[in-house]
C-alpha cells in the first residue's frame, strides 16, 4: 500500500504540483509551506512508529547536501536506494525549489539554502515528537533508532557517546539497534547500553569466542514486543551485518556479525505463533538495498524500518508484502508511520517522511539547554575558526566530495605522500561557500575513534588490485555483496572507472601525480580511516597522527580554501551522475 490518495493529494498540493481537488487547481505553492504543513498528516490506525536513523550524533542543527552523483551496478541506478537529483525528484514528484526537493537532492542547495535555513537538530525534532505524542496520546507512540546514532561529531568522540545517549534519552528513543556504535569498543558499548532508556536489540551478533562464556550466544536480545494501542508489536533488531569488516576488529573481537536471515526468519515465526503478535517490524541498519533484499528472503515481516544508506525516502517500498522505509540521515527527517494492527494482521498504514526544518518547527527550550550543556566543555575548541571556503564543502558523492578532498590535500601537504587514501563515510556536513570553518565542522567530517594518519608504502600492483576490490564492493549488482560506504575518496590520482564493468577491469588510465601508475614501482601512501596500513610496508611512525589535527593545521595555514568540484574521476558509461532507471542519463 502506498501514500493515500487524501495524503498525496495533500502533498500534491503543499509542492505546488498543481493537483486538482473538487475541478480547481490548488493555490498552495512551495514558498507558502509552513508548520501545518509538515505537521498534516492523515491520522490511522492504534499506534504510531516514529523513526529516525543515521543521525551520526548530530544533535544540532546543520546543513547536509545529499549526493550529486549517486551510481550503482546498471541493474540498481536509478532505483529506490540509488536515485539523486532530477532523477529523484522525478520519481518521487517534487517540484523543484520546494523544502523536499531542497531536503532531499543536492539541486540549487546552496540557494534553497538560504531561503529554508538549516535542518535537524534534536530540539526541533523533539517539538515534533511532542506534536505526534500529544495528537495520538503518548500511550500510542513507539520511537525507533535504525543506528548509526552515537558516533559523528566532537561532542560525541570527546565524551565517547555519552552525550549523544543523553540526547536520546530526551528525544525518547524507545528501542535502537547499531553500526558505528561498536567503534567505541566493546565494553563501552554495553557501558553506553546501561545508560539508555531504551531497549537494544540485535538479532544477529553472536558470540564466537570458544573460550568466552557468550560463545554461540547471542550478545543482545534479538527482539522486544511493545503493546501500543490494543496491539502487540514484535520489534526485532537487525545491526550491521558487516561491522567487522567494515570497522577494524579489534572493536568487536569475539563477536560474530551477519545478515543471519534464516534466524531472522526465525524471530518473525517465534513472534507470531508464540506471541501471538499484531504487526512484526524489524529495525535494521542492512542498508536500503540490502533490506529490499531481506524482504524477499525472509516472509512475515509487515515493516523494515532501514538505516546506513542515508537514504531519503518519501514513499514506502513493498515487497511480497513487507513494506520497506527508510528516514534519510542527520537529524533531517523523522519518518512517520501510523499503523491499524489488530487480530495478527496489520489492516492499514498511512506514512510521511517529515523534514525537520529547524527554521519551521520551534525549538524545544529543554532541548536548546541540553545541547548547550552538552557542549559547553569543548566550546572553546568546537568553536575555534580555522578559516574560510571559498566554495562548498560537502560530503556525499559516489568517488569525489570537496570536504573529502580538503582532508586529502591536508594528508599530501603534510605527509609528502604520492597519494592519499580518505574513506568513503557517508556522513559528514556541509559548509556553504564563503562560511567560517570550524573545527567542530572538521570533527564532523572525521571524528572517529581511529582517526590515525599512517603513512607507508605500497606497490602499484597493490594499489591497482585494491581499487578494483574496493570498486567490486561499491558496484557489486548483487546489494547483498555491497558491504557499506562510496568509493574511496583519493588524493594525488586521477582514474576512469566503467562502473557496469567485469570485476577486476573497472578501472582504466590511472594516472599517479600525473603519470601513468608503474605496477613495479613502489608508492609512498598515506591513510586513515581503515587497516590499509597492515598492507605496505616501511611504516613511517614518526608521521602517524589524527587527520582531524592535519586538516586542522592545514585550513589554518591556508587562511580561505578553494576546493574545486571538477572531481578527480571519469564515469566511462554513464554521462551524468543521477541517471534514471534503465538509462545512463538524466
Amino acid at each position: 500500500m502506498d501514500i493515500s490518495r487524501r495524503d498525496f493529494m495533500h502533498i500534491a498540493a503543499i509542492l505546488g504540483l498543481g493537483a486538482a481537488t473538487s475541478g480547481s487547481a490548488s493555490s498552495k505553492t512551495s514558498a507558502s509551506i509552513g508548520l501545518k504543513d509538515i505537521y498534516d498528516f492523515n491520522a490511522t490506525g492504534n499506534f504510531t512508529l516514529l523513526h529516525m536513523c543515521d543521525i551520526h550524533a548530530h544533535i544540532k542543527p546543520l546543513y547536509w547536501r545529499e549526493p550529486s552523483t549517486l551510481l550503482s551496478a546498471p541493474n540498481l541506478t536509478g532505483t529506490p536506494g540509488f536515485l539523486c537529483g532530477e532523477a529523484f525528484a522525478k520519481h518521487y514528484g517534487l517540484e523543484p525549489s520546494s523544502l523536499d526537493a531542497y531536503f532531499d537532492t543536492h539541486v540549487d542547495f546552496e540557494v534553497l539554502a538560504k531561503k529554508f535555513g538549516k535542518m535537524g537538530g534534536i530540539a526541533h525534532m523533539k517539538t515534533y515528537l511532542d506534536h505526534v505524542r500529544k495528537e495520538r496520546g503518548a500511550d500510542n507512540v513507539l520511537f525507533l533508532d535504525s543506528g548509526d546514532t552515537w558516533q559523528g561529531t566532537g561532542v560525541a568522540l570527546k565524551t565517547r557517546g555519552e552525550a549523544i545517549v543523553k540526547a536520546q534519552n530526551y528525544l525518547g528513543v524507545d528501542v535502537m539497534t547499531g553500526h558505528w556504535e561498536f567503534t567505541y569498543g566493546k565494553e563501552r558499548v554495553l557501558e553506553l547500553i546501561e545508560m539508555l532508556d531504551a531497549k537494544f536489540v540485535a538479532q544477529n551478533v553472536i558470540g564466537n569466542d570458544p573460550f568466552a562464556d557468550e560463545y554461540e550466544e547471542l550478545i543482545f536480545e534479538p527482539y522486544t514486543i511493545q503493546e501500543k494501542g490494543g496491539a502487540k508489536i514484535g520489534i526485532i533488531g537487525q545491526a550491521f551485518p558487516f561491522t567487522s569488516t567494515a570497522n577494524p576488529k579489534e572493536f568487536t573481537e569475539g563477536w560474530s556479525f551477519g545478515i543471519r536471515p534464516e534466524t531472522l526468519q526465525d524471530y518473525v515465526n517465534e513472534l507470531r505463533k508464540e506471541h501471538k503478535v499484531d504487526c512484526v517490524v524489524v529495525i535494521s541498519h542492512d542498508g536500503f538495498s540490502v533490506d529490499q533484499e531481506v524482504a524477499r528472503m525472509v516472509h512475515g515481516i509487515d515493516f523494515i524500518l532501514s538505516g546506513h544508506t542515508h537514504d531519503p525516502s518519501p514513499k514506502p517500498i513493498t515487497i511480497n508484502g513487507t513494506v520497506v522505509v527508510i528516514a534519510g540521515s542527520h537529524g533531517k527527517f523523522v519518518g512517520r508511520l501510523d499503523i491499524d494492527a489488530s487480530n495478527g494482521k496489520v489492516n492499514d498504514y498511512e506514512y510521511k517522511l517529515v523534514p525537520i526544518a529547524s527554521n519551521l518547527i520551534p525549538a524545544d527550550p529543554e532541548g536548546v539547554k541540553l545541547v548547550n550543556e552538552l557542549y559547553a566543555p569543548f566550546d572553546k575548541e568546537l568553536n575555534e575558526v580555522l578559516g574560510k571556503t571559498k566554495n562548498i564543502l560537502y560530503k556525499r558523492d559516489t568517488f569525489f566530495s570537496t570536504f573529502d578532498e580538503l582532508i586529502n590535500n591536508a594528508i599530501l601537504d603534510e605527509m609528502k605522500c604520492d597519494m592519499a587514501f580518505t574513506p568513503g563515510y557517508r556522513w559528514g556536513t556541509t559548509v556553504l561557500a564563503g562560511d567560517d570553518i570550524l573545527m567542530d565542522n572538521v570533527y564532523e567530517m572525521c571524528g572517529i575513534t581511529y582517526p590515525n594518519v599512517y603513512t607507508f608504502d605500497l606497490s602499484g600492483k597493490q594499489i591497482a588490485s585494491l581499487l578494483e576490490d574496493i570498486a567490486d564492493n561499491v558496484f557489486n549488482s548483487n546489494p547483498l555483496y555491497q558491504q557499506g560506504g562510496d568509493m574511496s575518496r583519493l588524493g594525488g590520482v586521477t582514474y576512469s572507472i566503467e562502473v557496469a564493468g567485469k570485476a577486476g577491469k573497472r578501472i582504466s588510465k590511472l594516472m599517479i601525480g600525473g603519470k601513468p601508475i608503474d605496477l613495479k614501482k613502489t608508492y609512498v601512501v598515506s591513510s586513515w580511516g581503515g587497516n590499509l596500513q597492515n598492507a605496505g610496508s616501511n611504516l613511517q611512525k614518526d608521521k602517524i597522527r589524527p587527520v582531524y589535527d592535519v586538516t586542522r593545521d592545514y585550513i589554518k595555514r591556508q587562511k580561505v580554501v578553494d576546493i574545486s568540484n571538477a572531481g578527480n574521476v571519469t564515469i566511462v558509461d554513464y554521462d551524468c551522475g543521477c541517471p534514471v532507471k534503465g538509462s545512463t542519463s538524466c
